[in-house]
């Protein structure tokens, strides 16, 4: 039998990432923290806990807002459990992703690199 291209776990990842996107967007003015983006969610294979990817627009400020974050996972865990319907909530870890930072940064070395490289020598 050939195994399934969309497993059940990464479909509730998905709903629990749409969700709290959702949730974090209501909550971003109570919680003092700025723009932010859930932009991955794993959970685990019994679906009881779940670390939840984050990006947030001023860098300097990543540290504190992953601190807020789960500082308030309790109270977003319960938001999250009146948004969608399952049997367990997973617990909930904030995880700040840098992967747009560093895609960004090798994106500007490449272009440094190929604008060296298409000026003219004064040889």
């Amino acid at each position: 039998m050939p195994k399934k291209s969309f497993s059940r776990i990464q479909r509730v990842a998905d709903l629990i990432q749409t969700a709290l996107a959702e949730i974090l967007q209501r909550e971003a003015e109570e919680l003092h923290f700025g723009i932010i983006t859930v932009t991955g969610v794993e959970v685990s294979p019994d679906m009881s806990y779940a670390k939840v990817f984050i990006s947030v627009l001023e860098d300097d400020k990543a540290k504190e807002t992953i601190a807020i974050l789960n500082e308030a996972h309790k109270n977003i865990r319960y938001e999250l459990a009146h948004a969608v319907k399952l049997r367990i909530t997973p617990e909930l870890k904030f995880v700040y992703d840098d992967s747009t930072v560093r895609g960004n940064r090798i994106s500007s070395l490449i272009n440094n690199v190929l604008k060296d490289h298409n000026t003219p020598n004064d040889e």
